[in-house]
């Protein structure tokens, strides 16, 4: 029987389709029992036969079987060369920070989720790691921003809350200009629809927690890279940090993953349906989609992805309707997070991005009048009759 830390499961998976790559993952079944779930491997440690040999599993920190089996499902995913598992979104973003040193300059975008922003505020600054965000959607404004020190240009398409879309390819021609390095966060899209590396980029992160978990019960973080040497810092990170995720909840995300495809083509296919039916609604004022044609980054989305998704925003009349939404709510869940089964809708102002300040705020669209909406995989009649009560009861 094979060792199967060291078994290669990349060659039997080219020529499959994505939906066969998610049910089956990197080695699928475990090759020692044949278990098909694969194993919750629960163990902190792991015994030597002897003086300078090993398993291939030594210390949990270091590796563990069940989370080297998601690490490889999406490097396949992803078209990566190698992955990593973290204890949550914000830990696999301070693994990808931790890359820089003193005196480095990111330029991120300029609506990004708020906890990226903390992390750039609140802990790096404070290791003299300069953070500029832009309007990336005018890549004259990244251009405008790079200086001497930029190491780093970091993208979220589509953005957090606003929806904008960044040409990727655009911005890799830029970093590659400066050798700087292109991380792009694709937690929205997810690899079913949108694949950074195949465009260029250096590092995809993701919060597992939201459409790679798919059922609001786990917090996980991943990274994905094809370069050699950016994975050898990723991995010293990991270990040095101790940031990893632990194995139950490295099975429930390959169990997650196993009907991604199916529920993103859900969650697209009513993302369009309630955006749809958002617009035509006299209290809201404005709806921030991008699978909508008039869309200013429609074309740009569809030249590097294959959907919309299910994320959208939007403006209401007043503040008054706001709260009557989010009390009114019945199937559709007023909660943070996103990318559920379940229909989620947050108040990104005192929620997703309280960490923003509110000059900040205001400026990028997030105002109070401004409500996020995750569509969830229920009947989208049954979530629009929802929000019809909500909205207009």
């Amino acid at each position: 029987m094979k060792n199967f830390s060291n078994y290669d499961c990349y060659d039997r998976k080219e020529g499959l389709a994505f939906e066969s790559k998610c049910v089956h993952g990197a080695l699928g079944c475990e090759p020692l029992t044949g278990s098909v779930s694969f194993p919750i491997f629960q163990s902190a440690t792991f015994r030597h036969k002897g003086l300078g040999e090993s398993t291939g599993f030594d210390y949990a920190r270091l590796q563990n079987p069940t989370r080297q089996e998601l690490e490889r499902t999406m490097a396949i995913l992803e078209c990566g060369t190698e992955g990593f598992a973290f204890s949550s979104g914000q830990a696999a973003n301070m693994a990808v920070f931790s890359l820089l040193k003193p005196g480095d300059q990111v330029i991120l975008s300029d609506d990004i989720y708020g906890g990226t922003y903390r992390l750039g505020a609140d802990t790096f600054h404070t290791y003299g790691i300069t953070f500029t965000y832009v309007d990336m959607t005018d890549t004259q404004n990244i251009k405008d921003a790079i200086t001497e020190h930029t190491k780093m240009l970091f993208v979220e398409t589509p953005t957090n809350p606003m929806m904008k879309v960044i040409n990727i390819r655009e911005v890799v021609a830029i970093a590659k200009e400066i050798n700087a390095i292109t991380v792009v966060d694709n937690t929205f899209l997810t690899p079913y629809f949108q694949k950074p590396l195949t465009l260029g980029a250096d590092i995809v992160v993701h919060s597992g927690t939201k459409f790679l978990s798919g059922h609001n019960d786990t917090l996980a973080g991943l990274v994905v890279t094809n370069r050699d040497d950016l994975a050898e810092q990723l991995r010293l990170e990991i270990k040095t940090h101790g940031s990893c995720l632990g194995p139950q909840d490295c099975w429930l995300l390959i169990r997650g993953i196993k009907t991604l495809a199916l529920r993103m083509k859900q969650h697209n296919a009513n993302g369009i349906k309630v955006a749809e039916w958002l617009r035509t609604q006299k209290k809201v004022k404005n709806v921030n989609y991008i699978g909508f044609p008039d869309h200013p980054g429609y074309e740009v989305n569809r030249s590097q992805a294959t959907g919309s998704g299910s994320m959208i925003s939007f403006n209401v009349d007043s503040f008054e309707t706001v709260k009557k939404i989010l009390s009114g709510v019945d199937l559709v869940i007023f909660a943070e997070s996103l990318g559920g089964t379940e229909t989620l809708i947050t108040y990104p102002r005192t929620q997703t991005h309280e960490s923003i300040p509110e000059e900040i705020r205001q400026k990028i669209g997030i105002t109070d009048t401004l409500l996020r909406l995750s569509v969830g995989i229920e009947d989208a009649d049954d979530i629009i009759r929802d929000l019809d009560r909500a909205l207009n009861a």
